[in-house]
């Protein structure tokens, strides 16, 4: 399947990317079939060949998420916005909630199997020797 996608170039601190076609198999930074245009995030400018995007659209190519909303913001395809991340749940408190009770559990169960296994040993006291 064919993905339009943003492919970072420049250096560190100062990213910029270009709007290629490619395999969606391909590495992010791998081989491209065609350079559709470029974004610059630092200045928000998007330079793209809108019938080329559109014929890639019309073969069957997939927009990844921000290429779709940069090119629905920029008018140069219609459509609507897409979610492109969600934000990380914060699942820690019910985990904790539900792992606490079968942990006790848990810990009591191998008490319980430990002090079965303890063998009792009786020794016998030795009583002191009163000396006159």
């Amino acid at each position: 399947m064919l993905k339009i996608r943003l492919q970072r170039i420049g250096k560190r601190g100062q990213a910029y990317f270009r709007v290629v076609v490619t395999e969606r198999t391909q590495k992010p930074k791998g081989r491209f079939l065609e350079l559709l245009g470029t974004y610059n995030p630092h200045e928000d400018k998007v330079n793209v060949k809108k019938e080329r995007v559109s014929f890639w659209l019309s073969k069957g190519a997939q927009a990844s998420p921000t290429v779709n909303n940069l090119l629905v913001g920029r008018k140069v395809i219609e459509g609507k916005k897409v979610q492109a991340w969600k934000a990380k749940k914060k699942a820690k408190g019910k985990e904790e909630q539900v792992a606490k009770p079968a942990l006790e559990e848990k810990q009591k169960e191998v008490k319980e199997a430990v002090i079965e296994e303890i063998p009792v040993i009786e020794t016998p006291v030795e009583q002191p020797v009163a000396t006159p």
